[in-house]
């Protein structure tokens, strides 16, 4: 009943050195994110053999279980397109723009989406994500893998802030791979993002 894989990486283990060693990525990859997969997999059948038995008493923590690994899923494979061996510098066009206007403009908004990411306490994410309801761009977090988020929120950028994203290469200084991360931001399917949440597809 497996409804969710394992993305392969748009890049080797290799391609986001020195900011991610390949040692961190490769474990970040293929064994965390494929955790979350299991997890949400094995959760669900779980929920199903419930509803098979009509035994409900348990039903909270499995939902709660099965939000959390899918959640760790769908962040860590927008994680892994929103970061590219070419990456780095800053947006152009529409969504320079919306940053200007929402967000009092590039360098502010990478400030604020910085000490979001670096403020998480514990474990977490940063985020850039699009409010549908007021039409703008966010900067919030999400702890753990449950949201600090609006509902309808569309993440369109995401840092991780758990320390297995960078602890065995940064230490306990997150504020370091934070700084690094910026070098890594695909803003083409950042961009992309944008204009589908804009489009509301």
């Amino acid at each position: 009943m497996a409804l969710y894989n394992l993305p392969d990486l748009p890049y080797d283990y290799s391609a986001l050195a020195p900011a991610i060693t390949p040692e961190i990525l490769e474990l970040h990859h293929s064994k965390h994110h494929a955790a979350y997969v299991k997890g949400a997999n094995d959760t669900l059948e779980q929920i199903a053999e419930a509803q098979d038995k009509e035994e409900f008493g348990g039903l909270v923590g499995l939902e709660k279980t099965y939000a959390f690994n899918l959640s760790g899923h769908v962040l860590h494979s927008q994680f892994w397109q929103n970061l590219s061996p070419e990456g780095g510098d800053r947006p152009d066009g529409a969504l320079a723009t919306a940053i200007d206007e929402h967000l009092g403009g590039f360098e502010t908004f990478k400030k604020q989406l910085t000490a979001a990411t670096v403020g998480v306490q514990g474990s977490g994410w940063g985020i850039l994500g699009w409010e549908p309801l007021a039409k703008r761009l966010v900067v919030t977090q999400v702890y753990d893998h449950h949201g600090n988020v609006g509902q309808g929120v569309t993440p369109l950028l995401v840092f991780d802030a758990w320390e297995h994203a960078y602890y065995l290469q940064y230490r306990n200084v997150r504020p370091d791979y934070v700084t690094k991360l910026w070098d890594l931001v695909n803003w083409n399917d950042v961009t992309a993002r944008y204009t589908k949440a804009l489009n509301g597809s």
